[in-house]
């Protein structure tokens, strides 16, 4: 049975630059399958989008543009501030992720992206923005059930959509 917006399935998957470099694949996180609902938009677009039709077994591969995965490099996303700014308990170190507070209990996530003696150099886009990302895809299994709420981590029914 064809694949639709509302079906939890199985996938296994790799995905590579341009360049052949590997940036995640199914072996990369444990060797288990990648389970999700399909059209939630639990993934990027272009791979939700991509295995509506399929069926168990099926093996494709797709080539996404940034606006079907993490779009383009905002160049205004990126800023230098002072290494003053940081608290006294952080290092800055070029590759660190950062986690920046916003309003409404909302957050950020920023990658330090070079350090120097007086400054720092952090990056809100995603690593992967404006990068073509090529995916193997194959569709493992399909009819799965949700994961009960434990599976979110906490522990509690804690209003997350599972």
């Amino acid at each position: 049975m064809a694949i639709k917006k509302g079906d939890i399935i199985k996938v296994e998957y790799e995905g590579r630059l341009d360049d052949g470099t590997i940036f995640d694949s199914t072996e990369l996180n444990d060797g288990l399958p990648l389970k999700f609902e399909v059209g939630k938009g639990q993934l990027i677009r272009g791979f939700d989008n991509a295995v509506i039709g399929k069926e168990t077994g099926e093996e494709f591969e797709i080539s996404l543009e940034p606006n079907d995965a993490y779009g383009d490099f905002d160049p205004t996303l990126a800023q230098t501030v002072s290494i003053e700014q940081f608290p006294e308990d952080i290092t800055p170190e070029s590759g660190m992720m950062l986690r920046i507070d916003g309003p409404n209990n909302t957050y950020s996530i920023a990658w330090i992206k070079d350090v120097d003696e007086e400054f720092v150099t952090v990056d809100m886009n995603h690593p992967l923005a404006g990068k073509i990302l090529n995916f193997k895809i194959k569709i493992v299994e399909t009819g799965c059930e949700p994961d009960p709420p434990e599976m979110c981590g906490c522990g509690v029914d804690c209003g997350h959509e599972h």
